[in-house]
């Protein structure tokens, strides 16, 4: 089937607007080379390939991309899904013919772990309704804010202006994104790499040197190493005694303080990069400390100071732009955290059953979690455990004869 909805963007033509500060592209900032005075700043595409930062970033935009994601109406004083709401069927299958909402998300999220300006979107409408959403390349959507005090946005595409109703717009805190921020500790993490590539290309650190008090000349140190070669390299050669000659002596080299600790320091620059982005280092894989009773209490602190945070803002800036005005504190859009206990699945039947045994769930909704359809009578709130069955009939008992 044809998708009817592609068009290009809207353009609002409006008289040239020179109040506000515009943020510029990352790209700009590569370019002309900017970062502090004698630091090892690296640029964004660098930076990410650095392994620790890599994961990172996929860890936290990956899992916020995994969770299911509903629109929510607001009936009364609880909430009903609205899986028709064209919100929902965006974000859940295909955003547009060749982005699906899994893609949409997991961009957006990337893009503001790593740009300065966020992540970008735009909501193509049809009628008033959101019909697709499509993502832009990191510059292509350009920002700027007002000078007045209320930061508000006006929003470029191509250079035109566009409705920043249109516009999900997804940034950090502080103006900058942790790869901004941490970007020393990421350069230094991809000095300590190169160094390493490079030393071992060379074929590691030599393990002596050959010092003599005569001058031997170009052709007597060709003469040395060939013959020391011919003695000592291969498999056949390993062990055997030195012979020296001419008052040469071997001299072993020792590690500095510093080489010796080369791996230490690498391990320390992950832990920097972990801080930065408010990753736990196990989930970068830095398995040092980690044992199994700490790495689940990661996990809780990964979902709680991490993913969450930044669920919050992605909430807030799908609800912004992917509902009207008389739809806003109607609707929204909500992701479902509990998806992340899924994978245990002894503690997610315990809570369960604990929930149902406190009534504070009915067996149908306990169902419904788990993606079961209800059963009948299910929807009583009872503890199965302390139930009184009802009593038996008494019809055997004989009867007293009358005085």
């Amino acid at each position: 089937m044809k998708w009817p909805f592609s068009k290009p963007a809207p353009v609002v033509e409006t008289k040239a607007d020179t109040s506000g500060y515009a943020v510029p592209a990352d790209w700009l900032f590569e370019l002309f080379g900017a970062g502090a005075a004698g630091s090892s700043a690296v640029s964004a595409a660098t930076a990410l390939t650095v392994p620790a930062v890599q994961a990172a970033v996929r860890v936290i935009s990956e899992a916020a991309a995994s969770l299911d994601v509903t629109v929510k109406r607001k009936v009364g004083d609880a909430e009903v899904d609205v899986p028709e709401h064209p919100a929902a069927k965006l974000l859940t299958g295909a955003a547009n013919p060749w982005t699906s909402g899994y893609e949409i998300i997991r961009d957006l999220v990337s893009e503001a772990l790593t740009h300065d300006a966020g992540g970008f979107a735009w909501v193509n409408r049809v009628s008033g309704r959101p019909a697709e959403v499509i993502h832009y390349d990191p510059g292509s959507i350009g920002v700027a804010y007002s000078t007045k005090g209320t930061g508000e946005p006006t929003y470029r595409l191509s250079g035109k202006k566009i409705n920043s109703a249109d516009v999900i717009h997804l940034r950090g805190p502080f103006s900058k994104c942790p790869l901004t921020l941490a970007r020393q500790a990421i350069g230094l993490a991809h000095l300590m790499e190169s160094h390493a590539s490079n030393l071992w290309l060379n074929g590691g650190s030599p393990k002596g040197v050959i010092e003599t008090p005569k001058k031997v000349g170009d052709d007597g140190i060709r003469k040395m190493i060939t013959a020391w070669r011919a003695a000592h390299d291969g498999p056949a050669n390993a062990g055997k005694t030195a012979i020296l000659f001419d008052e040469a002596t071997y001299k072993q080299l020792a590690l500095s303080s510093t080489d010796g600790q080369f791996l230490e320091n690498r391990q320390f620059q992950i832990l920097e990069i972990a801080r930065a982005f408010r990753v736990p280092p196990g989930m970068l894989f830095e398995l040092t400390r980690n044992t199994w009773g700490n790495s689940e209490q990661q996990a809780k602190e990964f979902i709680s100071y991490t993913l969450v945070p930044w669920i919050r803002s992605l909430e807030a800036a799908l609800n912004r732009a992917l509902f009207t005005d008389s739809e806003r504190g109607e609707y929204r859009i909500a992701f479902d955290i509990d998806d992340t206990s899924q994978a245990d699945l002894t503690a997610r039947a315990t809570a369960i059953s604990s929930l149902i045994a406190s009534k504070v769930l009915n067996p149908n909704e306990a169902r419904d979690w788990l993606g079961l359809e209800p059963r009948a009578g299910g929807e009583v709130y009872e503890n199965p455990a302390i139930t009184v069955a009802p009593a038996a009939n008494d019809n055997n008992q004989p009867k007293q004869e009358a005085a």
